[in-house]
């Protein structure tokens, strides 16, 4: 499943909810948390039930919902959402500000409780959660680990910056926790979803650090974000030779060869796989 882009869409804007699949991105996410008041939680949960139910909502992306992470609060989102049992068109949850292997757990068995079972995005947004990445990839459950920069920033007093070195470490640490544990890594937002060159700049660095796709705030930033994430024509290329020349080099019983000059080893090969599947899933979601 190819998650390049996931974007957030507010739970209480019904409007902005039944519209988000035309934005084009591989997730969305209809937020039940941060961008929905507490004094609006009940109405974004019937409202995002009611689209979630709807026979004739049938988006061609992924649909996910970001409960709670007070257990209370999360305990009335779970109870809106899986009433009538899980509705068809929810794929995923994802579960905030997760500290430990501990309450991805509790998040599964609480929808094992209610007869069900979803897909977690853990989203690590604070110190604890960071240095817990491996143990809370690890967890079956674990469908996805997500960076939250900003959250993080603010847990450990750090100031934002353009460069990002303040949380380059944490940013690191997710993504090999993720490929360490075999699901995917999705990277943090980027806040100015009018600077569209921040936006790219951010999204490749992203891709070279090894994430498969990154969170987005406004419909704007998904066309940049799928195309950071998808191979670039000259990257398949390269890909292709490379498995081509590996098949050949098999067949004739060698175990080293070379293309473009270049000698390949298991790394490259690695490499060229990861693209070929990259550009194989990307082509498979239009």
């Amino acid at each position: 499943m190819v998650r390049r882009s996931a974007l957030f869409t507010p739970g209480d804007r019904p409007e902005m909810c039944h519209k988000a699949p035309e934005a084009g991105a591989d997730v969305i996410i209809f937020d039940l948390e941060d961008a929905v008041a507490p004094q609006s939680k009940g109405e974004a949960r019937r409202a995002v039930r009611d689209i979630l139910t709807d026979p004739d909502f049938d988006p061609d992306c992924e649909v996910c919902v970001r409960v709670n992470a007070a257990d209370d609060v999360r305990a009335d989102d779970l109870e809106a959402l899986l009433e009538t049992g899980v509705p068809d068109a929810l794929e995923s949850l994802m579960l905030p500000k997760v500290g430990s292997a501990d309450d991805v757990r509790g998040l599964a068995e609480a929808l094992e409780a209610g007869g069900a079972s979803l897909p977690i995005f853990a989203l690590l947004e604070s110190a604890a959660g960071i240095l817990a990445a491996p143990e809370i990839a690890a967890v079956p459950a674990t469908d996805a680990l997500v960076f939250g920069a900003e959250d993080l920033a603010a847990d450990i007093g750090a100031t934002r910056t353009a460069e990002g070195t303040e949380v380059l470490y944490a940013r690191e640490r997710v993504v090999i926790a993720a490929a360490a544990a075999d699901c995917a890594a999705i990277d943090t937002i980027v806040s100015d979803f009018e600077d569209e060159a921040a936006l790219r700049a951010d999204a490749d660095f992203a891709v070279g650090l090894g994430y498969d796709g990154k969170l987005a705030i406004h419909p704007a930033q998904v066309g940049p974000i799928n195309e950071a994430f998808t191979p670039a024509p000259a990257e398949r290329e390269w890909a292709e030779r490379v498995l081509e020349a590996k098949r050949e080099a098999d067949a004739e019983g060698r175990g080293v060869f070379a293309v473009d000059g270049e000698m390949i080893d298991a790394p490259l090969i690695a490499r060229a796989e990861r693209i070929r599947d990259r550009a194989a899933a990307a082509a498979d979601e239009k």
